[in-house]
């Protein structure tokens, strides 16, 4: 089982939904944001180690216990491609004899001046030797994996974090299902931008996870993302070679790979019917997810120039339900928002993820406004961009 990607990326975003998370970028989680409405705060102005304290989790349910995996050894990320960012992928074991039901969690950043964002995906019992094998084939702790955790398109996004997140804490009766065998494995987004993408800090973070007994009946969960384009050039007043599209596009995929440097192309054909690209501030994208799918939780993702973001179900009719908006994006307040009401999906129904970014905070943020002006495009990187809108639901027959 994968996570779900609507079905209308299905056939040209293989890896895309993978790409983000949550979804995000560096940053001390103090510091405020430049400009109102936009941007996000601003990494350690040195390669050192800045500490996270993150408050107490909640009591333990019935049948919870907690587990906590630690990166085995401490890592100091190497920006590949003359870039400013890594997705290490790192294997964590958290012994699963029985069946379980993640039904929390709350990631740990060993140094939050370094670490953009993580995301944990559930290995199959099956694919448990693949995964190894890949951590093996890589010198030094885990592997290079921009994009998705690059082990099978099937792995499961079960947990997350980025600025602003604390414990997600599900609703009982309901978890990430999590087979005997079982491996996780934590993609960390490292952003060294502040050391001009040269070794910098160390990092050993690690994860508590929140485990039910799989003994009494749960509603399995997965994790829906829903993405739209970017195509936000140079602002006024702007100009450089990497203010042109094709330049800026190549320039992504020289320092993520071809993968990523085709998100632009896969995204323009899935949400604009392969039209030519509308540069603008504002994107969007409609979706749909299979009918009798739950939405329990929701939450939006974008780098430092976002604006605002919404998820509306049902846009342009009589019964449309807005169940995201940000209208002043933060980047370091990116927690995952519970619905007061669960939403069950019909057949016909349509998702729509809207983003709104804005150039002109490149100038203001310390992070970008060193870089040379560029188109910018969805890309793995700090100094690019993202819109993604992510669910936590059920789905019938999971």
């Amino acid at each position: 089982m994968r996570h779900v990607t609507s079905t209308l990326l299905r056939s040209g975003l293989a890896g895309l939904a993978g790409l983000a998370l949550l979804a995000s970028c560096a940053s001390t989680p103090s510091t405020a944001s430049a400009g109102s409405g936009g941007g996000g705060s601003s990494p350690a102005s040195s390669p050192g180690h800045a500490t996270y304290s993150a408050p107490p989790a909640q009591a333990l349910r019935a049948g919870e216990h907690f587990e906590t995996l630690r990166m085995a050894e401490p890592y100091q990320p190497v920006a590949p491609n003359g870039g400013t960012d890594e997705y290490r992928c790192f294997l964590v074991d958290p012994k699963i004899t029985k069946m379980s039901y993640l039904t929390g969690s709350q990631f740990l950043p060993d140094n939050v001046a370094i670490v953009h964002h993580a995301i944990f995906f559930r290995v199959s019992p099956q694919d448990a030797d693949k995964a190894r094998q890949a951590d093996a084939a890589s010198p030094g702790e885990g592997w290079t994996c921009f994009g998705d955790a690059d082990i099978n398109a099937d792995a499961a996004w079960v947990a997350q974090w980025a600025p602003g997140s604390n414990e997600t804490l599900l609703r009982q009766s309901i978890g990430y299902p999590m087979p005997p065998g079982s491996l996780l494995i934590m993609q960390v987004h490292y952003n060294l931008l502040a050391t001009g993408g040269k070794p910098g800090g160390v990092d050993q973070s690690s994860i508590r996870l929140r485990l039910a007994d799989g003994s009494t009946k749960m509603t399995a969960l997965d994790t829906a993302t829903m993405t739209a384009p970017v195509e936000l050039p140079c602002a006024t007043g702007e100009s450089g070679p990497l203010c042109d599209r094709t330049a800026a596009i190549a320039d992504v995929a020289r320092r993520f790979g071809p993968e990523i440097g085709q998100a632009a192309q896969h995204l323009n054909r899935a949400c604009n019917g392969g039209n030519p690209p509308v540069p603008g501030p504002t994107q969007h994208c409609d979706h749909q997810l299979p009918p009798g799918t739950t939405i329990y939780a929701v939450a939006g993702h974008m780098h430092l120039l976002g604006r605002s973001i919404t998820l509306v179900l049902n846009p342009g009719t009589p019964n449309a339900r807005t169940l995201l908006d940000v209208p002043s994006y933060n980047f370091d307040d990116q927690a995952i928002r519970p619905l007061a009401q669960p939403v069950t999906l019909k057949a016909g129904d349509t998702l729509r993820v809207t983003c709104t970014h804005d150039a002109s905070l490149r100038k203001l943020l310390p992070q970008l406004r060193t870089l040379p002006p560029r188109y910018v495009v969805w890309g793995d990187g700090t100094s690019d961009e993202m819109c993604l809108a992510l669910a936590v639901v059920s789905v019938p027959g999971m």
